[in-house]
Protein backbone atom coordinates (compact mmCIF):
# COMPACT_ATOMS: atom_id res chain seq x y z
CA UNK A 1 0.00 0.00 0.00
CA UNK A 2 1.44 3.74 -0.60
CA UNK A 3 0.97 5.21 2.31
CA UNK A 4 -0.86 8.86 2.86
CA UNK A 5 0.95 11.66 1.43
CA UNK A 6 1.74 13.05 5.03
CA UNK A 7 2.35 10.16 6.95
CA UNK A 8 6.35 9.46 7.80
CA UNK A 9 5.15 5.80 7.24
CA UNK A 10 3.26 2.71 5.93
CA UNK A 11 1.10 0.74 8.04
CA UNK A 12 2.31 -3.26 7.98
CA UNK A 13 -0.08 -5.72 10.05
CA UNK A 14 0.60 -8.65 11.73
CA UNK A 15 -1.34 -11.45 13.57
CA UNK A 16 -2.91 -10.46 16.87
CA UNK A 17 -1.46 -12.61 19.86
CA UNK A 18 -2.20 -13.23 23.26
CA UNK A 19 0.84 -11.28 24.31
CA UNK A 20 -1.32 -7.97 22.74
CA UNK A 21 -3.85 -7.99 25.23
CA UNK A 22 -2.93 -6.08 28.15
CA UNK A 23 -2.01 -3.41 24.69
CA UNK A 24 -5.34 -3.75 23.78
CA UNK A 25 -7.06 -3.08 27.05
CA UNK A 26 -5.06 0.02 27.96
CA UNK A 27 -6.32 1.10 24.18
CA UNK A 28 -9.78 0.99 25.43
CA UNK A 29 -9.38 2.91 28.17
CA UNK A 30 -7.62 5.69 25.91
CA UNK A 31 -9.67 9.05 25.80
CA UNK A 32 -10.42 8.80 22.10
CA UNK A 33 -11.77 5.29 22.27
CA UNK A 34 -13.67 5.69 25.02
CA UNK A 35 -15.70 8.94 23.54
CA UNK A 36 -15.42 6.93 20.48
CA UNK A 37 -16.94 3.35 21.71
CA UNK A 38 -18.73 4.61 25.09
CA UNK A 39 -19.41 1.06 27.26
CA UNK A 40 -16.99 -0.74 24.55
CA UNK A 41 -15.75 -4.55 25.79
CA UNK A 42 -14.52 -6.84 24.20
CA UNK A 43 -13.05 -10.40 25.65
CA UNK A 44 -9.44 -10.41 23.18
CA UNK A 45 -8.32 -13.10 26.00
CA UNK A 46 -10.74 -15.75 24.52
CA UNK A 47 -10.68 -14.20 20.98
CA UNK A 48 -7.17 -14.58 20.93
CA UNK A 49 -7.19 -18.07 21.47
CA UNK A 50 -9.69 -19.41 18.78
CA UNK A 51 -8.07 -19.19 15.02
CA UNK A 52 -11.11 -19.89 13.12
CA UNK A 53 -10.58 -19.69 9.53
CA UNK A 54 -13.21 -17.03 8.65
CA UNK A 55 -11.54 -14.43 10.98
CA UNK A 56 -8.12 -12.57 10.83
CA UNK A 57 -7.32 -10.16 13.37
CA UNK A 58 -5.01 -8.02 13.09
CA UNK A 59 -2.56 -5.37 15.02
CA UNK A 60 -1.43 -2.36 12.57
CA UNK A 61 1.96 -0.99 12.95
CA UNK A 62 4.21 2.19 11.54
CA UNK A 63 7.84 1.92 11.79
CA UNK A 64 7.64 -1.45 14.45
CA UNK A 65 5.35 0.57 16.96
CA UNK A 66 1.72 -1.12 17.59
CA UNK A 67 -0.69 1.39 16.39
CA UNK A 68 -3.99 0.27 16.06
CA UNK A 69 -6.35 -3.00 15.82
CA UNK A 70 -8.15 -4.71 12.55
CA UNK A 71 -10.56 -7.24 12.64
CA UNK A 72 -11.89 -8.80 9.44
CA UNK A 73 -14.63 -11.18 9.21
CA UNK A 74 -16.60 -13.44 6.75
CA UNK A 75 -20.26 -12.46 8.78
CA UNK A 76 -22.33 -15.07 7.17
CA UNK A 77 -19.59 -17.83 8.56
CA UNK A 78 -19.22 -15.97 12.18
CA UNK A 79 -20.82 -18.12 14.79
CA UNK A 80 -22.46 -15.42 16.79
CA UNK A 81 -24.35 -14.48 14.74
CA UNK A 82 -23.66 -10.84 15.84
CA UNK A 83 -24.77 -9.54 12.07
CA UNK A 84 -27.84 -11.86 11.89
CA UNK A 85 -29.27 -13.25 8.80
CA UNK A 86 -26.71 -11.92 6.24
CA UNK A 87 -26.26 -14.03 3.00
CA UNK A 88 -23.02 -15.68 1.76
CA UNK A 89 -20.55 -13.11 0.74
CA UNK A 90 -20.74 -10.85 3.27
CA UNK A 91 -17.75 -9.55 5.35
CA UNK A 92 -17.50 -7.23 8.12
CA UNK A 93 -14.18 -4.82 9.74
CA UNK A 94 -13.45 -3.43 12.81
CA UNK A 95 -11.30 -0.74 12.92
CA UNK A 96 -9.25 1.48 15.20
CA UNK A 97 -6.31 3.16 16.63
CA UNK A 98 -5.56 3.21 20.05
CA UNK A 99 -2.34 5.07 19.72
CA UNK A 100 -3.36 8.59 20.21
CA UNK A 101 -0.05 10.19 18.59
CA UNK A 102 -1.32 8.49 15.14
CA UNK A 103 -4.99 9.59 14.39
CA UNK A 104 -5.09 12.32 12.30
CA UNK A 105 -1.86 11.35 9.83
CA UNK A 106 -4.03 8.94 6.78
CA UNK A 107 -2.71 5.78 9.26
CA UNK A 108 -6.66 5.08 9.36
CA UNK A 109 -7.38 5.04 5.63
CA UNK A 110 -4.18 3.15 5.25
CA UNK A 111 -5.93 0.67 7.37
CA UNK A 112 -9.21 0.79 5.83
CA UNK A 113 -7.95 0.41 2.38
CA UNK A 114 -6.01 -2.80 3.01
CA UNK A 115 -9.25 -4.21 5.30
CA UNK A 116 -11.48 -3.85 2.05
CA UNK A 117 -8.69 -4.70 -0.40
CA UNK A 118 -8.46 -7.87 1.79
CA UNK A 119 -12.58 -8.80 2.15
CA UNK A 120 -12.72 -8.21 -2.07
CA UNK A 121 -9.93 -10.38 -2.45
CA UNK A 122 -12.28 -12.65 -1.84
CA UNK A 123 -14.03 -13.55 -5.02
CA UNK A 124 -17.28 -14.54 -3.01
CA UNK A 125 -17.32 -11.39 -1.18
CA UNK A 126 -20.05 -8.69 -2.32
CA UNK A 127 -20.34 -6.49 0.72
CA UNK A 128 -19.04 -5.17 3.83
CA UNK A 129 -20.46 -4.26 6.95
CA UNK A 130 -19.15 -1.86 9.47
CA UNK A 131 -20.84 -0.98 12.47
CA UNK A 132 -19.91 2.75 14.13
CA UNK A 133 -21.88 4.09 17.34
CA UNK A 134 -24.41 6.62 16.02
CA UNK A 135 -22.47 9.03 18.04
CA UNK A 136 -19.48 8.33 16.39
CA UNK A 137 -19.92 11.20 13.77
CA UNK A 138 -16.11 11.31 12.78
CA UNK A 139 -16.15 7.89 11.95
CA UNK A 140 -19.10 7.84 9.89
CA UNK A 141 -17.73 10.54 7.93
CA UNK A 142 -14.84 8.34 7.34
CA UNK A 143 -16.35 5.21 6.34
CA UNK A 144 -19.16 7.80 4.11
CA UNK A 145 -15.59 9.01 1.84
CA UNK A 146 -14.58 5.80 1.80
CA UNK A 147 -17.73 4.98 -0.24
CA UNK A 148 -20.06 2.79 2.28
CA UNK A 149 -23.88 3.54 2.04
CA UNK A 150 -26.32 3.55 5.53
CA UNK A 151 -28.29 0.52 5.74
CA UNK A 152 -30.16 1.04 9.18
CA UNK A 153 -29.80 1.68 12.95
CA UNK A 154 -29.21 -1.83 14.71
CA UNK A 155 -28.57 -2.00 18.62
CA UNK A 156 -26.96 -5.16 18.52
CA UNK A 157 -26.73 -5.31 22.37
CA UNK A 158 -28.96 -3.87 24.71
CA UNK A 159 -26.37 -2.23 27.24
CA UNK A 160 -24.56 -0.34 24.58
CA UNK A 161 -26.00 2.97 22.85
CA UNK A 162 -26.91 2.01 19.27
CA UNK A 163 -24.98 1.71 15.64
CA UNK A 164 -25.31 2.74 12.02
CA UNK A 165 -25.18 0.21 9.88
CA UNK A 166 -23.29 1.07 6.86
CA UNK A 167 -22.42 -0.76 3.95
CA UNK A 168 -19.51 -0.75 1.13
CA UNK A 169 -20.45 -3.13 -1.93
CA UNK A 170 -18.06 -4.45 -4.53
CA UNK A 171 -19.29 -2.30 -6.91
CA UNK A 172 -19.14 0.65 -5.05
CA UNK A 173 -15.51 -0.02 -4.49
CA UNK A 174 -14.70 -0.49 -7.55
CA UNK A 175 -16.70 1.88 -9.17
CA UNK A 176 -15.26 4.96 -6.29
CA UNK A 177 -11.27 3.53 -6.01
CA UNK A 178 -10.91 6.38 -3.57
CA UNK A 179 -7.54 5.76 -2.48
CA UNK A 180 -6.74 9.17 -0.85
CA UNK A 181 -8.97 11.16 2.64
Amino acid sequence: LMPHATSPGTVLFRKATLDDVPLLERWEEAPHMVEAMPDFEWDYAEDFQQDPDWRDQLIAEVDGVPIGFVQILDAYKEETRYWGEVPIGTHAIDIWIGAPDYLGNGYGWQMMTYAITKCFAVPACQHILIDPFESNAHAISFYKKLGFEFVESRQFDEEDEPCSVYRLTRKKWSETRVRTP
